[in-house]
């Protein structure tokens, strides 16, 4: 049995958006994670107001929002990725799935 039978005449779509930003995921995921540090360590030098309790409160505070602000980058390019992988898959070659017997009646048999 051939699991794998292209349905005969069918004519694939053109690749299009999803493809390009497939390949840019791993771009995103670098800027995404390395912008975001890079300003948890820019606020080390940019934070100076208050007691020493005080910025280092402020720091640790700014530090939970980049970790939150990261977290929320990955788990957008994981979505974006998940509906390029459909839309790239749905653009493939077309199968034809195994005939089903069904029975001609309009209730089921006893």
């Amino acid at each position: 049995m051939n699991w794998l039978n292209k349905l005969p005449g069918f004519q694939r779509a053109p690749y299009g958006a999803e493809v390009r930003l497939l390949r840019l995921i791993p771009t995103m995921v670098v800027a995404g994670t390395l912008l975001p540090a890079l300003a948890s360590v820019a606020a080390r030098w940019l934070i100076e107001q208050g007691s020493a309790a005080e910025m280092a409160r402020s720091i640790q505070m700014f530090d939970f929002y980049m970790v939150a602000l990261v977290i929320f980058i990955w788990t957008l390019i994981l979505t974006l990725g998940i509906f390029c992988t459909i839309v790239w898959l749905m653009k493939g070659p077309a199968y034809v799935a195994d005939g089903f017997e069904v029975s001609h009646r309009d209730t089921p048999a006893p």
